[in-house]
């Protein structure tokens, strides 16, 4: 099929592929485990086909449903890694419907010009209010009582339960979520503290603490919003339980690495700590047919929900909508912005110009070429000879890299895709193009 200037065209196929483009309608989307119907109606108002799925895949099956896709969506139980990759040429980019990127090999990703993006922000309301909730349920033992009444028994008595009103909420990273945290309690009357690593402008009357330890000795609930890294492994481990307040609670709505959990359940028998919320594992069930397996398990006052922090209609709904929106500027017109593992380059729409008469008249776009190679001097050089040997006038050029490769877009005069296609896929250093007008 030809292209005009009319009809949308977009390149779906790796170096050693055959074609170079072709409709968006050819283009296959697909969405698994549930994602929100959202992020379908964004993706098909574009014109892209989208096949929707319930539920992860691992494994033959996987690799039979993602082998057809050009862009991959997925939630956290689909792992996509080295091997999947490799069964699935036409993959031109993944979207992680969630916070984290864990699940897929994104350098794997980056090394074969696949940008992976996700939705790190997306459900910071959600995960900030279910904070508060678990931080008046701990202070009431709302936990305890919902289960002796469930089990017939009335035991009105207040010992244990307090207000938080005038408690010291401490929280551990201060970003996005920490912050709106700080928010929330300071207006039902706590007193808020807080220590990150990064200097960080205090919201309302919350307070910067110098270190970790001057802040679990202030505090009386300590809340934890810090991301997975090497630094924040078992960040909250016995020797920080020893310093906390005697009757304080932990919650940690973060990730599972950061705390261990043996010295927090045997902090919790001792009565050293008064109880705890915990939305995340260091070891999680794959699926819903799991048994969750934890020593935390039949403690009282303490909170256990199935990482589930992020999860409600209002976050999902944001999150698909964040994220197809990336994969949408990525497959129009090249975008990488928001992608955590290839160069980030935020490109302009394609200018049109006007034709000569000898190519019909009128406008057409620019067309773009969108270029991800190894990152080794001069594979620039080398694609502006091609351009300058076929006669092809450079309209505008962009170029970011990364340790492992480089992102170069090109917009250029119309002209015909296939010889300028084959010359560059003959650079030895091209990892993936494709042509886009």
């Amino acid at each position: 099929m030809s292209p005009t200037s009319s009809t949308p065209i977009s390149s779906a196929e790796p170096v050693n592929g055959i074609k170079t483009s072709f409709p968006k309608s050819k283009i296959t989307v697909v969405l698994m485990e549930n994602i929100h119907e959202r992020a379908a109606e964004q993706l098909r108002g574009e014109g892209f086909k989208v096949e929707r799925l319930a539920k992860a895949l691992e494994g033959d099956a996987l690799i039979k449903v993602a082998k057809e896709a050009h862009v991959l969506g997925i939630r956290s139980q689909t792992l996509v890694r080295q091997p999947i990759l490799e069964a699935c040429p036409r993959l031109l980019t993944i979207g992680c419907f969630c916070i984290g990127t864990n699940q897929v090999e994104t350098r794997g990703a980056c090394l074969r010009g696949v940008p992976v993006f996700n939705s790190p922000f997306s459900n910071t309301r959600s995960v900030a209010e279910l904070t508060i909730a678990e931080i008046v349920a701990l202070h009431r033992r709302l936990l305890d009582k919902s289960v002796q009444l469930h089990a017939g028994t009335w035991d009105k008595s207040a010992t244990g339960s307090h207000e938080v009103r005038g408690r010291t909420l401490g929280i551990v990273g201060y970003g996005r979520i920490g912050s709106q945290v700080s928010v929330l309690a300071e207006a039902m009357g706590m007193r808020v503290i807080f220590h990150d690593i990064l200097s960080c402008l205090p919201l309302g009357n919350a307070r910067p603490v110098r270190t970790l330890d001057d802040l679990l000795e202030q505090a009386d609930v300590v809340s934890l919003h810090v991301p997975a890294t090497k630094k924040t492994e078992r960040l909250i481990g016995e020797k920080q339980i020893a310093r906390m307040r005697p009757g304080a609670y932990l919650i940690n709505n973060a990730r599972g690495s950061v705390v261990d959990i043996a010295a927090l359940a045997a902090a919790i028998r001792s009565g050293k700590i008064g109880g705890a919320a915990l939305d995340v594992f260091p070891v999680e069930p794959s699926s819903n047919s799991e048994e969750f397996v934890s020593e935390i398990r039949g403690l009282g006052n303490v909170i256990l929900t199935p990482h589930i922090g992020g999860s409600t209609e209002e976050a999902q709904q944001a999150i698909a909508e964040d994220v197809a929106t990336k994969l949408i500027r990525f497959m129009n017109n090249g975008s990488t912005t928001g992608a955590v593992n290839v160069p980030q380059v935020d490109l302009p729409e394609q200018d049109e110009i006007e034709s000569d008469s000898k190519a019909g008249g009128g406008r057409k776009r620019h067309h773009r070429i969108l270029h991800f190679h190894r990152n080794v001097p001069g594979v620039l050089s080398r694609i502006n000879s091609v351009m300058a040997e076929l006669g092809v006038n450079i309209a505008g050029q962009y170029l970011k890299t990364n340790e492992d490769v480089g992102y170069v877009v090109l917009d250029i005069a119309p002209a015909k895709a296939e010889p300028i296609i084959e010359r560059i896929k003959q650079i030895p250093e091209t990892i993936r193009v494709r042509m886009l007008w």
